[in-house]
């Protein structure tokens, strides 16, 4: 993080709140399943295949693998050798979750989780850049990194560089929270807000690669 300037700060605060209420909407609908959080639904594939529920290990499995496959296009998009990548990437994110309002819309439930999974997997490549990455729902790394920040104030270090992983992890759950109200609201049309989102970054980013 301290590598990362003051504007891809900024982004990775708000991608978090992103992925933070597009995770929250796939939970609420998929009955406990993440689209995003990839380490809670390990759990939970561990728990299906320790108590026998094979259904529920499958859902992990193909869930785990589209998420992945987001990652790889979302990889090869962020190539160093794409310009424009974080606004190509967020397109991506806001067209697949544009696509996959309108297959929730039109009762296509299945291949609409399938296209906001791999919406997210392509999510959490935007910030790749030579090696340098922000974990946008990995909040356990940042709440360590925060612990270690507070233990280096003590010490006589940096008095303000715990409140960077603070703000991230602040932001993860005021998305989360956003998608709860909105699933409330609005069901799995709520998915259009995150769509709206997701393509605003790309307009206001558009000048940061």
């Amino acid at each position: 993080m301290t590598r990362l300037d003051r504007r891809s700060l900024a982004f990775a605060i708000a991608l978090p709140m992103l992925a933070g209420y597009v995770d929250s909407l796939g939970f609420l609908d998929l009955g406990g399943y993440f689209v995003s959080f990839m380490s809670g639904n390990s759990t939970r594939l561990g728990i299906g295949l320790g108590s026998g529920d094979w259904e529920s290990a499958v859902t992990v499995l193909v869930i785990v693998f589209l998420f992945v496959f987001g990652v790889v296009v979302g990889s090869l998009i962020a190539s160093p050798r794409s310009e424009k990548r974080r606004v190509l990437i967020l397109s991506l994110v806001a067209g697949l979750l544009a696509v996959s309002g309108v297959l929730y819309a039109t009762h296509h439930v299945r291949l609409g989780t399938a296209a906001m999974v791999i919406a997210m997997g392509a999510e959490n490549t935007v910030l790749r850049r030579d090696g340098i990455g922000v974990g946008l729902t990995y909040m356990t790394g940042n709440l360590v990194k925060m612990g270690h920040a507070i233990a280096d104030s003590i010490q006589g270090g940096s008095k303000k560089e715990w409140l960077r992983f603070l703000v991230l992890w602040v932001g993860l759950i005021t998305g989360a929270t956003l998608g709860a109200v909105a699933h409330r609201a609005f069901d799995m049309n709520a998915l259009w807000f995150g769509s709206a989102f997701a393509a605003a970054l790309a307009f206001v980013f558009r000048k940061g690669d």
